[in-house]
């Protein structure tokens, strides 16, 4: 009897029970009954904990979000893609160069050149107004007596161990030209009045010294870059903002952006940053807030770069690390490498960003509080959370329970989202696009007209429809399609298959038996392969699969792990065509992923595309200080490699956001708007500024 009742019971208790949940569970709706402190945090959510919290040794994005609300760099770029300053409150771009005396040259009419004969010509020509260019660029010329210096430079041994050399170089008079902007032309402007050929016959043999015979021959082919005729050393003076504090009240000066810059270089520090401040020659501190930058050679990205965060030099120093491993009683051999990737700090971090760091539970959240001394003024919200959820359906739950304030919806969920009424929901353009990329190096890719042939055989309109339900646009080339470097003139390659077939016959290849394309015995057939995991990129392979298939083209794929991925076919170049994407940045340099000189093993440019106009062209880009000048040179530059058609360019995806219709940015204390998109895409620019209601307001 007793189990009949319980039978007839349960049932009903546990309808009453879920009945009851209903009232409780909360919502965005309810999320603050009780806990009016919820409005003033924001709770994000991500699949990915951070690794390490310093800005000049991370490199994945978890922990550069976080890095980016607790540290701040010089500059930045504001919504519409403009550089602005942040630790700095202005700027100057100007150039020093050097012209060495060559006294093996002659001027064009024949005259010997010496030091003072160089120097009067250049100075007449310049006051005789017959070079306008020149008399605009120069503000002065100095004449350096000859100095002797002496470098150390490394020769590759037998056994690859690197060899030490001293080399003395015995440099003569040279003049030294300041200009008002950089000019990369400088020395072609100097031809009609040394000559265009001033630079051979240099007696470099006599200027440089090497200890001794074998290692000379050894090191004779970098003897023009050891004693260079033409010199450029662009300068960029920074003044920096006053008052700026660290979240611990030491003052931001000259001395932290020095010693952020020796800390990236520092070796043992094995910073991913790097190659952006190679070429810096200098760091000078003119006074506690200007700051002298000169380069060693000409490097338009050199700019950007100062966008990274700056280390409190008084935190990190020397004499700080030193304590710390006393403190943690570390050996001998630990110490020896001791450097900033092993410092405690990257778990604490301290910076003078608009958050301050609180705490990090390893997969689990880190929590931040703002900058009440923020230098443009406290945010408005005072707490944020970043919390670590794998899994993206529990993401998705936890934001319409109101337990995080954004979410992420794939493609397919976008519309669903856009449709709510109790959500304000975004699609923008990023800096990502999607391709595939034909290996260069393989004969059957070799003939440009063949990869244009697999890129009309693929209808990009279809995939962007089905596989990303419309959240994404079609590309045509190499640059993010929301920056000034894009050519939105170019037209994309035209899905045209019977175009395809007939490109086709006309290089000779024709069906067999089988109804594969053959030619001279051999089938056009090749692999095509992905990363595992990312189902867009598998969906794209079977579309390219089929379409090719139709024209008589044998596709084989495969889907690798990404470790074996990478390490296995896409870094030492062992594959055939391969599907993939980039994540780009606003600078224009594209000299990593498309010169020649840059598809070596572990390189970016792992396709093998080569084109001499293309590697030429990007040189002067990134040689380039004149925006204008650079947009004609990135337009060509865009236009050769869309019809070489390298990769065949597929689409660049939209990033969705969705967010509480309370959230608004606050203009004052009277008045706010709402969220739009930056033209980055970044919808939380204006984060700072971000605090939520506690109605829904009607825009």
């Amino acid at each position: 009897m007793k189990i009949k009742w319980f039978l007839i019971l349960a049932p009903t208790l546990l309808s009453l029970g879920l009945l009851q949940s209903y009232f409780w569970v909360p919502s965005y709706e309810t999320q603050t009954k009780g806990n009016p402190d919820r409005m003033t945090k924001f709770i994000s959510a991500s699949i990915a904990d951070a690794k390490i919290l310093n800005p000049i040794l991370n490199a994945d994005g978890a922990s550069s979000q976080i890095t980016g609300f607790v540290f701040e760099g010089l500059l930045d770029y504001d919504e519409n893609l403009n550089l602005r300053g942040r630790l700095t409150t202005d700027w100057t771009i100007t150039e020093t160069v050097y012209l060495t005396v060559n006294s093996q040259a002659s001027f064009p009419d024949g005259t010997r050149v010496t030091p003072d004969v160089i120097e009067m010509r250049i100075r007449e020509a310049i006051e005789s107004g017959n070079h306008a260019r020149l008399k605009a660029l120069v503000t002065k010329i100095t004449r350096l007596p000859p100095e002797q210096q002496v470098k150390e430079v490394t020769l590759q041994g037998e056994d690859e161990k690197p060899i030490p050399v001293q080399v003395k170089i015995n440099m003569p008079e040279r003049l030294k030209f300041s200009l008002r902007e950089v000019e990369q032309n400088f020395f072609t402007l100097l031809e009609p009045i040394i000559g265009a050929d001033y630079e051979k016959n240099a007696p470099l043999d006599q200027w440089i010294e090497v200890s001794s015979p074998e290692k000379r021959e050894l090191l004779r082919s970098q003897f023009a870059d050891m004693m260079p005729l033409f010199e450029h050393n662009p300068v960029i003076l920074f003044h920096l903002r006053k008052g700026v504090r660290f979240h611990d009240g030491h003052e931001f000066d000259a001395g932290d952006v020095k010693f952020t810059y020796e800390s990236i270089m520092a070796p043992k520090n094995l910073s991913p940053r790097t190659s952006n401040f190679e070429p810096i020659k200098a760091v000078e501190m003119v006074d506690r807030y200007t700051v002298r930058i000169v380069y060693k050679r000409l490097f338009s990205p050199a700019i950007d770069a100062w966008s990274i965060g700056i280390l409190p030099e008084h935190l990190l120093n020397e004499a700080v690390l030193e304590h710390e491993m006393n403190r943690r009683e570390l050996s001998s051999a630990a110490r020896a490498n001791f450097g900033l990737r092993d410092s405690q700090f990257n778990r604490h971090p301290i910076g003078v960003g608009p958050f301050r760091f609180v705490e990090w539970q390893s997969d689990e959240f880190i929590h931040l509080i703002r900058n009440e001394d923020y230098w443009e003024g406290s945010p408005q919200y005072k707490d944020y959370y970043y919390r670590i959820i794998p899994d993206p359906m529990t993401q998705e739950v936890e934001f319409l329970t109101g337990a995080i304030d954004s979410y992420g919806p794939e493609p397919h969920q976008a519309a669903r989202y856009k449709k709510d009424e109790r959500y304000q929901s975004f699609s923008s353009l990023g800096f990502a696009y999607t391709y595939i990329g034909y290996n260069n190096r393989k004969g059957l890719f070799a003939d440009k007209r063949v990869r244009q042939v697999l890129s009309m055989a693929i209808n990009v309109d279809e995939i962007i429809k089905y596989i990303l339900y419309g959240e994404g646009e079609r590309i045509t080339g190499p640059y993010p399609k929301n920056t000034q470097w894009y050519d939105h003139n170019i037209k994309p390659i035209p899905y045209d298959p019977k175009g395809a077939k007939r490109i086709l016959k006309e290089l000779g290849w024709q069906k067999n038996a089988s109804g594969w394309l053959e030619k001279d015995g051999k089938k056009f057939e090749f692999n095509l392969i992905t990363n595992n995991g990312n189902l867009q990129r598998k969906a794209i392979m079977t579309i390219a699969q089929n379409s090719w298939q139709k024209l008589g083209i044998k596709c084989n794929t495969q889907v690798f792990e990404w470790a074996v991925f990478l390490e296995d076919f896409v870094n030492p170049g062992h594959f055939d065509a391969v599907v993939l994407g980039w994540s780009m940045g606003i600078d224009p340099d594209l000299y990593q992923i498309w010169h020649s000189s840059q598809f070596g093993d572990r390189q970016l440019n792992f396709v093998g595309y080569k084109n001499p106009e293309v590697d030429k062209l990007i040189v002067q880009i990134r040689q380039e200080y004149d925006p204008a000048i650079q947009q004609k040179l990135t337009g060509q530059l865009h236009s050769i490699i869309a019809d070489d058609q390298p990769y065949t360019f597929l689409y660049a995806p939209l990033s969705n956001v969705v967010l509480d219709k309370k959230i608004v940015i606050i203009e004052d204390e009277d008045s706010y708007s709402k969220i739009t998109p930056t033209k980055s895409g970044n919808m939380f620019f204006h984060f700072n500024r971000w605090r939520k209601l506690e109605f829904a307001p009607e825009f």
